[in-house]
């Protein structure tokens, strides 16, 4: 009698989880909705959407566009693996950062498809290399997320003190996001840190969170600070591209611009269509460059990154099998 609940339980869970996996998918189509009848608008009577489209594309550069975004890719990933290093080698191992370059590139690749798969392949690879618990390396992994949300809301407050008057009125609200945001991570890091927590202790102790538990305060902003040389990066890098597309705009109106658009990116939705449509919004008078620039931006970035990894796949499988080899050959 008790198992009966539980065997009409699951197929219910199974039957409502495809309209979990389709919300994100009609919000991305109801975006992409918009962006179309804002580019018909600005086309005029005499031009379809597509075709105007079509000739922002034809009129770009696309030679000085792939000589501006490779080798802000390989910044990117440069930064992106450090950050991943300095996590790992606190929490978990010692692994020089010239073996986890690689790595961190190829999963980029699983990334396209999956971003959670592209991370459990550097879990395999500790696990496999190192002998460190998959739950050890999810750990670190979700203290580089938690850190990430600092990171953007950091940026993106400052982007919205330098250029609030261009931003729609619904971003008014990150300064108090942000001050929120520093009351709750003193209580949490307290919480972690105190000897005797005065509720929760047994979530507190759960070995998801066992990197919280080893941090201390100053390695929440290191990570902060690590992966700041992307950001800085991007400003100029994106400034000098949307010109490519006919945008003109400044290193300096990126500065107050970019990391609010990018913090409009933590909505995980398909094609990316959230910085888009808010690009759209801070440029009105160029519709159909803006929406172009926005979705090859942050579009291409991802293919950019996989084709990174691609390079760097041998050395990956080196890095990961070679190592099992020796192992096995020493046991």
């Amino acid at each position: 009698m008790s198992e009966t609940p539980q065997e009409t339980a699951a197929p219910e869970r199974r039957r409502s989880s495809p309209w979990l996996h389709a919300v994100p998918w009609a919000i991305t189509l109801a975006c992409f909705a918009y962006l179309y009848r804002r580019i018909d608008a600005a086309a005029g009577p005499d031009t379809s959407a597509i075709a105007y489209l079509a000739q922002v594309f034809a009129g770009v550069d696309w030679a000085l566009w792939l000589a501006l975004m490779l080798p802000y890719s390989l910044l990117f990933t440069a930064v992106d693996t450090l950050v991943l290093w300095r996590a790992v080698n606190w929490f978990n191992a010692r692994v020089p950062y010239t073996s986890l370059f690689p790595v961190r590139a190829s999963a980029y690749i699983i990334t396209l498809l999956n971003e959670q798969v592209g991370k459990g392949a550097i879990a395999v690879y500790l696990n496999r290399t190192r002998g460190v618990p998959g739950w050890q390396v999810g750990s670190s992994m979700l203290f580089i997320m938690f850190c990430e949300f600092f990171y953007l809301l950091s940026w993106a407050t400052l982007g919205y003190a330098l250029m609030h008057e261009r931003l729609p009125a619904t971003f008014a609200v990150l300064p108090w996001l942000f001050v929120g945001a520093l009351i709750f991570f003193a209580g949490f890091v307290w919480w972690f840190r105190t000897e005797r927590a005065p509720f929760g202790d047994g979530l507190r102790n759960r070995d998801l969170l066992r990197s919280f538990r080893m941090a201390r305060p100053h390695q929440y902003w290191a990570i902060v600070v690590l992966r700041s040389p992307a950001m800085l990066g991007a400003f100029w890098v994106y400034a000098q591209a949307a010109g490519l597309f006919g945008v003109e705009t400044t290193v300096t109106q990126m500065l107050g611009l970019l990391p609010v658009i990018f913090f409009s990116a933590l909505l995980p939705l398909p094609g990316r269509p959230g910085p888009v449509v808010l690009w759209v919004l801070l440029f009105p008078d160029h519709v159909a460059e803006i929406t172009a620039f926005g979705l090859i931006q942050h579009n291409a970035f991802l293919l950019f990154n996989a084709a990174i990894g691609l390079v760097f796949l041998r050395r990956a499988n080196r890095e990961l099998f070679g190592s099992v080899t020796a192992s096995a050959e020493r046991a």
